[in-house]
């Protein structure tokens, strides 16, 4: 009741009307699993530099319906975060400026349900973007694989620290880990993740 509560008002909040697609109350068939890269942790200040995503759809990782795009930002990027994710400035030379970006990832997801890896972070940059766009923040609904992960491992290990990285967790579940971390790789993986971890009972 109060989820409707929200979603309404963010509804009449919404600034263009041709994304009134975001609160179909028609559940999709399709889940989107996302990543993004970006030039940090911080939310308020960061800027997005690619968004990556695949469509699940009856339990298959749809590759040919994949999501892939960079972004300009409004900042030369630094040596500390190149380090991290391996984009340059020479590679966002042709990126689309964030606007466009927000507008064609909405049109990708609809009202998909989001899956992610520590997805409150990915959806936070998104919405940092959202917000000024259009009023609102993402209404989709969400699920973050190391939740689910970490309910299943506790079955069989009640007790001690359970390994939430991002590798231990593909390593355990005996996924393949690609060479490349990139947005659309990474959310490859998590949607390889989120099937195998509805596909079993114990881990």
């Amino acid at each position: 009741m109060l989820d409707r509560f929200f979603k309404n008002r963010a509804k009449k909040r919404l600034k263009d009307k041709k994304f009134l697609s975001l609160f179909d109350p028609v559940p999709s068939k399709d889940i989107v699993v996302f990543d993004t890269e970006t030039t940090g942790l911080n939310p308020k200040k960061d800027e997005i530099l690619s968004i990556g995503a695949v469509k699940i759809r009856d339990n298959t990782i749809l590759t040919s319906e994949k999501f892939e795009l960079f972004l300009k930002p409004t900042r030369e990027i630094d040596e500390e975060s190149i380090k991290i994710h391996y984009i340059r400035n020479i590679d966002l030379q042709n990126g689309v400026e964030a606007k466009i970006a927000i507008e064609k990832f909405l049109n990708f997801i609809q009202n998909s349900t989001l899956v992610g890896y520590y997805l409150e972070f990915d959806v936070k940059m998104i919405n940092r973007y959202l917000k000024p766009l259009l009023g609102i923040k993402l209404p989709n609904k969400m699920i973050e694989v190391s939740q689910i992960y970490h309910k299943k491992k506790r079955r069989s290990q009640p007790e001690g620290r359970i390994d939430l990285r991002f590798d231990s967790i593909m390593k355990d579940l005996d996924l393949p880990i690609f060479g490349k971390h990139d947005a659309l790789s990474d959310a490859i993986m998590t949607a390889l993740i989120y099937i195998k971890l509805n596909n079993i009972e114990h881990i």
